[in-house]
Parts: structure tokens; sequence; C-alpha cells
């Protein structure tokens, strides 16, 4: 009996040194291997409103590492100018319209369709664990919850809120349910910073997926009292507090960055920085310049956001990527670099960026771009963008944004082919896409004025 055992723990002991063997000197294994992903989302942030835009007024060096140290998209858009239906569409790689996810409105009863997968569900199978830090804003009854959508943490509001004593919190480390915040002191911003570092230290040993929806930049215009005291000589009371907001939420990325650091985790870490839409500037003072337009239309200046990645061996450092991409492309690049493989029937619009950025295909990620919010549209094809948007002529202009990036001088009754052209495609894709769910839509029969305060009204939502 002794012999028998003895053979068999030299068995295993063989088994285990040749693994080894075949792992080669400094490798890991498969798991082991897996790069983490920390995916970060900024909320209502300005075209020009960060360090790596050029922006010069508020310092923001930890996010401008990112794009430092990884890639720069110069035409990273979103497929919404919108809060909600932008993060539908990070979360499932698919153009939230497909599933009727049309506007902020409905989310009190309605949410993302639970049929539709998020980046968590796919990164579960491959090994995973997986937490969403922040401002939720897809559900606010419970199947839509980020713990029934792949999460296996949560912390953070349902909706939009305040940034003292927020509303709709939950912390699923102490209860599933919304809880109440009664410390004075509790700052958002500064508190999900927190929460993420300490739940990176608690999952070290298994490969992380962290999504962190700031509420930051959104209204209302709050920041602690030290924040301010920083930018004391800015002397408009809304800047000077909108330049408090960003640089504490700069720092909670940089305590973030920082931990990754301490934990020798900087080469294995893949982060995603982008904001939902573009700023409204009359309510926060963000900048959208030069781009045409605000938050809430399908000008540039609402949907092309600040975007950057960074994976430190993997992608090239200090580059500058000039073709279109989008927000839905997050979910497919994530699962190529976790070595997974997307599936063809999940039907997604977002495409995997690696081969793109790092140079082993040399076409643009995309030939087309399509945006539909309510009675507003867009189609971007090539350099040329035919588009129906807030405060236009209400017929479809066209404009060649490699020469135009500022939407000024519409082609559309010189160039009447193109204009044919993109239309056509534009009719084809919104053929494609489902009516909006029902207290969601934008697209029913208000008069045109009322639907436009409609939308503007979902800007509090």
């Amino acid at each position: 009996m002794q012999n028998s055992n003895i053979r068999r723990f030299s068995v295993m002991l063989f088994a285990l040194l040749a693994s080894l063997a075949c792992l080669g000197p400094g490798q890991l294994s498969a798991e082991e291997s897996k790069p983490n992903f920390l995916l970060i989302l900024a909320d209502d942030c300005g075209w020009g409103e960060f360090g790596f835009q050029g922006a010069s007024d508020v310092p923001t060096p930890h996010i401008d590492s990112i794009a430092a140290q990884g890639v720069k998209f110069t035409q990273g858009y979103v497929s919404c100018p919108v809060c909600s239906p932008t993060r539908a569409g990070l979360m499932t790689g698919r153009y939230q319209t497909r599933f009727g996810h049309e506007s902020n409105s409905g989310m009190k009863k309605l949410g993302l369709n639970v049929d539709e997968k998020t980046i968590a569900d796919r990164l579960k199978p491959l090994g995973y664990s997986t937490c969403a830090v922040g401002k939720w804003h897809l559900g606010e009854v419970k199947k839509y919850h980020p713990l029934k959508r792949g999460y296996d943490e949560f912390y953070g509001t349902l909706a939009n809120t305040s940034y003292f004593h927020p509303k709709l919190f939950v912390d699923s480390r102490q209860s599933p349910d919304v809880i109440s915040i009664e410390d004075d002191q509790f700052y958002t911003t500064e508190q999900y910073g927190l929460r993420v570092t300490d739940w990176i230290d608690k999952h070290r040993d298994k490969p992380w997926f962290i999504y962190l929806p700031f509420n930051a930049q959104h209204n209302p215009l709050e920041a602690p009292p030290a924040y301010l005291d920083r930018f004391s000589h800015i002397k408009d009371e809304k800047r000077r507090t909108f330049a408090a907001m960003m640089s504490c939420m700069d720092d909670s990325v940089g305590r973030i960055l920082d931990k990754i650091h301490e934990l020798g985790q900087d080469e294995n870490t893949f982060i995603v920085f982008l904001s939902d839409n573009g700023g409204p500037t009359k309510s926060t003072t963000s900048s959208n310049l030069p781009l045409r337009g605000l938050k809430q239309m399908v000008w540039e200046g609402g949907i092309r956001v600040p975007f950057c990645m960074k994976w430190p061996g993997h992608l090239p450092e200090g580059k500058v990527y000039q073709e279109p991409v989008i927000q839905l492309d997050v979910l497919p690049t994530l699962i190529a670099a976790a070595g997974g493989k997307v599936d063809p029937d999940w039907k997604l619009d977002g495409v995997d960026l690696l081969p793109y950025i790092t140079g082993k295909k040399t076409t643009p990620p995309h030939e087309s771009l399509f945006w539909r919010y309510g009675e507003q549209w867009a189609v971007r094809h090539g350099d040329y963008k035919l588009v129906v948007g807030d405060e236009g002529s209400g017929r479809p202009e066209l404009y060649n944004l490699t020469q135009d990036i500022s939407e000024k001088h519409d082609l559309a009754t010189e160039q009447l082919d193109k204009v044919k052209e993109l239309q056509s495609l534009y009719d084809t894709w919104n053929a494609e896409q489902a009516e909006p769910q029902a207290e969601m839509g934008s697209n029913d029969k208000k008069p045109k004025k009322a639907k436009k305060k409609a939308l503007r009204d979902n800007d509090e939502d």
C-alpha cells in the first residue's frame, strides 16, 4: 500500500514538473496570463476637457498617462449623445437601437434588455471576477441591476444622483437593496476610487474586470472643499466647481493606477478610458470645441469623445490612432485580449481593435458608423457625414470631416450623389433597428418642439 502511494505521488509530481517545463522560463499558466481589465467611463465630459485632449486649465496627469503610455483615438465615438443608451451599447457591443434602448427616459421601469449579454457576462466564462463601481443607469428594477447582469459585486448608484448623500445607492457587500448614505463626508468620486482599489487588492490572484462609470462630470456640480481650494484662482464659481470635480476624478484614477503598480500588475492590466457623450456646456462649462454641438446632439460635439487605452507590452506606447472607432468596439477588443472568441451569433456591431492598433490590419475598423436619436440621425462613411441634427436645417446636411471637423460647410447641394449614397446606407441600417421601448422612445408622434424638450429633460435622469 505504501509503495502504491509513493508511485501515485511520483506520477503526480512528474506531471506537475512536465507542465511547468512546457510553460518555459517566466511563463504563466493560461489563467494567470490573462490580462486584467479596467474600463473607466466619465460622464458628460467635453471633447476638450483633458490634458491629453489639449486642455491646460485643469491638470489631469493620471488620466493623461493612459493616453501617453498607450493609444489615443482622435476619432473616438459613442453610439448616442446621452448617458443610458451609450452605456447600453458599451455593455453589449451592439447598437442600442437594435433592442429599443433609445433614450434616458423610462429607467425607473425599464432597463437594459434582459436578453442582451454584457461584457461581464462574456468575461465570466473566461475565468474573470467582475465588479461594477459607479453610476449604472441601465435600470432601477432589480432584474436590470448589475448583480443580475454578470457582475459579482456592485457599489454605486442605479441612476444619476448627487455626489454627497447619493440616492439609489447599492453596496452589495451590505445588501442587494438600496441603502441610505448618511456620512456627510461621503463623496462619490472619492469613494468609487477607494472601493476599486480595495476590490483589486482582494482579487489580485485571479483575472479581474472592473467597470468604473463615474458620475463626474454630470450635474449637479458639487465638490469637496479641499478640491475647491485648489482652484481658488478661478473666479467663475461654476467653472471652479467643475475644475474641482475633474481634479478629484483624476486623483481617484491615480489612486487606482498606484494600486495596480503596487501589486506589480501594470504589464498585465488593460485600461480603457472614455466619456459617455459630449459635454452640456451651458450647465457645466464643459468645452466641446472645436466640435459643433453639445450633449443630446448628433453633431460631432455630442458623439465624438475623449477615448484612449493602454496595455503595456501589447499596445504601442504614445500612438495616435486616427481612424474612426466607437465604444461598441470595447467588448470584442477585451474578449480578444482575454483569449476568447466572438461568436457570430452574438451579432456584435463592434470589432476587435487590436489588429488595427498594432498595424496587422491597415484598413479602417469600420466602413460606416450610424446614429439615431429621436428625430436626429447621422451616418459616417469614410470622410463624409450625412446628418440631420438639432439646430440644423431639418434636412440632411453633408460634411467632409477631414476638411471640416466643425461641420460648418454644408456640401449637400454640391455633392448630390454622395448625399444619395449615404442616405441609402442609413436607410438600410435604420430598417434593421427595433422600435424604441415604450416609455423610452423618442420616435412617437409628439410635435417636434415638444419632442426636443422631452429629450432635453432627460439630461437630468
